[in-house]
Formats: C-alpha cells, sequence, structure tokens
C-alpha cells in the first residue's frame, strides 16, 4: 500500500524546520548509504547536531497523525534524516536496508517515509519513483505531506533540475509485519470511523471495532 498523507506539517512547525534547515550544515549523503545504494546516491543530508529539533517535530507529527498512525502501527519509528537535492542530484535505484541503525536503536525496515518539505513549484525534477507490478509511478507532493510506502519497494529520486528540493526521510517498524495484514487494519479502521461519524456507536461500529482489535491482537508483534 502507497498513501500520501496530507498534512502531516504546516504552519509553524514546517516553518521552523524549514529555518533550521537553512542554518544547518550539510554533508555528503553517501556517508549514510548501504554499500550497494552508495554508488546511485547523490545528495546532501543535514548533520544531525543542527537538526535535532526538527527531527524532534517531524517524529512527533508523524505519531500524532490518526491516518498515519492508522496505516503504519508504528512500533518503532527510526531516526529521521533530512535531505537536500541541488540542480544535477539524484538517487538512482535501490532498496532500502532491511535492518537500519544498531545496538539498540536497531529496527527492521518495514515502511519507509518521506515528508516532502519545498513548495513543488519552486524546483523542477526530484520526483519520488516507485516501482511497482503496474511500473513506475512519480510522486511530487505539496510541502508538509508525507508519502508511506513498503520499504520493500525499488524506488528512486529522479534529478532535480531547477531549484532546491528538501525533505525528511525514514523508516517504520511496524507492530504487524505483513503488508497484506495492514492494509486490511487499514480498512477495517477507516469503514469503523466513517461508521462511527455517520451514526454513531452503533451495532455495526462495534462489530467492526471488535474485529478490528482481534485481528490486531492476532497479527501483532509487540
Amino acid at each position: 500500500m502507497i498513501l500520501c498523507i496530507a498534512p502531516v506539517l504546516s504552519g509553524g512547525a514546517l516553518a521552523g524546520v524549514r529555518r533550521a534547515l537553512d542554518a544547518a550544515r550539510f554533508r555528503d549523503g553517501q556517508e549514510t548509504a548501504g554499500w550497494h545504494a552508495r554508488v546511485v546516491k547523490h545528495n546532501r543530508q543535514a548533520d544531525p547536531a543542527d537538526v535535532g529539533a526538527a527531527a524532534e517535530t517531524v517524529t512527533k507529527a508523524l505519531t500524532a497523525h490518526p491516518v498515519f498512525q492508522a496505516a503504519a502501527l508504528p512500533q518503532r519509528i527510526g531516526p529521521i534524516l533530512f535531505n537536500r537535492y541541488a540542480p544535477g542530484m539524484d538517487y538512482g535505484p535501490h532498496v532500502d536496508d532491511a535492518i537500519m541503525g544498531s545496538g539498540a536503536a536497531r529496527l527492521r525496515s518495514d515502511l519507509s517515509f518521506t515528508l516532502f518539505l519545498d513548495d513543488p513549484a519552486s524546483y523542477d525534477g526530484g520526483d519520488l519513483v516507485i516501482d511497482s507490478v503496474g511500473g513506475e509511478q512519480g510522486y511530487k507532493l505539496d510541502a508538509g505531506a508525507c508519502l508511506l510506502y513498503p520499504a520493500t519497494a525499488l524506488h528512486r529520486v529522479a534529478p532535480v533540475t531547477r531549484g532546491r528540493r528538501h525533505a525528511a526521510v525514514g523508516w517504520v517498524q511496524s507492530l504487524v509485519r505483513a503488508a497484506d495484514r495492514r492494509e486490511i487494519l487499514f480498512d477495517l479502521d477507516t469503514a469503523r470511523r466513517a461508521v462511527f461519524e455517520q451514526h454513531g456507536k452503533s451495532t455495526i461500529f462495534d462489530l467492526l471495532a471488535k474485529t478490528h482489535a482481534n485481528l490486531l491482537r492476532q497479527w501483532a508483534e509487540p
């Protein structure tokens, strides 16, 4: 399941993250790429020491967003990385590492996300392109919107030809490892919320809520 979630960041929170990136030092993005992705990664990455507060803002926004929570069912959200693409920069086809981090910070990457931080009209190119059985699909979302997608997918960032593209990226270890089960739970959650909004706490809502809870109880890996 590929899901566009908007907005996740807006107003003062988005402006604060942008100010932090304007003041941050940026390093070669290859420093954090796996050995096979390093050869196709051509971007810059903010020094974590300069963007700690911005990373916390993004993590809190994701944690508080009901759609992100329902779709990802996060057990853990990995460290947030901020990248920059200037004209001529891109990130060729790659798949994210299955295990991210080390020690106590280690997680299994079930889901990846990209939170777009710039107005899409301010730069050309820079689409996040995801490969699937139906072919490649490009995504270029509004500032503050997030794309959530399977970490198992082959994907790339198209070359930027004008302006600058900034994004926050990260990974989720889900309580439910299987993607098809997460999608079932997301659909059930969407349905029960819609029924509640239309009819309140009805018999149909109770049955949907019961089924959602019992499937989550069966499939979750806390």
